[in-house]
């Protein structure tokens, strides 16, 4: 498919907007794409789907005011500018967002955690981290309904795969 703007280059993005059961297809180039980025931003208004999805429901133990307040120590990034441009400064605003960052990340994503792919070198460490966490939730979980044969047996389960991972 060709692109719809300079009808030279394969289109490789590909936008569709429903709006009244009017369907509207946009079919870029990556060079058109860019070109067209802060225009179609402002059109599919993505800060401004972030900032709503931030708004709805928000249920974290802060209050509003509160919740203006917060300032990441590291790039100075507030909630409040989170909120109007849908973009973190930089890897310690999880930190300082987290508590309203939590729920938003579990609307948008389904979960809190990342399942996708990683990079081969380390899949076999991360997926046994990953093995282990489970297992930990499943024990603790156990616990609570005081099954303790099972917790038994997920304790030596940690325990085994905590000997196979430190080798």
């Amino acid at each position: 498919m060709v692109c719809n703007i300079c009808a030279k280059n394969q289109a490789t993005v590909h936008l569709t907007e429903i709006i009244d059961d009017q369907i509207t297809e946009l079919h870029l180039c990556e060079e058109c794409a860019q070109k067209k980025g802060a225009q179609m931003e402002s059109h599919f208004g993505l800060s401004d789907l972030l900032a709503g999805l931030a708004d709805m429901g928000t249920q974290f133990s802060k209050t509003k005011t509160e919740a203006i307040k917060l300032k990441c120590s590291k790039c100075g990034l507030t909630y409040e500018d989170f909120k109007k441009v849908g973009r973190l400064g930089c890897g310690e605003c999880y930190n300082a967002f987290k508590e309203a960052l939590v729920p938003l990340l579990k609307r948008i994503h389904g979960s809190t955690q990342h399942y996708g792919k990683s990079p081969k070198r380390i899949a076999k460490v991360v997926k046994a981290k990953n093995d282990l966490d489970t297992l930990k939730e499943k024990l603790q979980k156990a616990i609570q309904k005081e099954d303790f044969e099972e917790a038994a047996k997920l304790r030596d389960k940690i325990r085994e795969s905590e000997k196979k991972n430190n080798k």
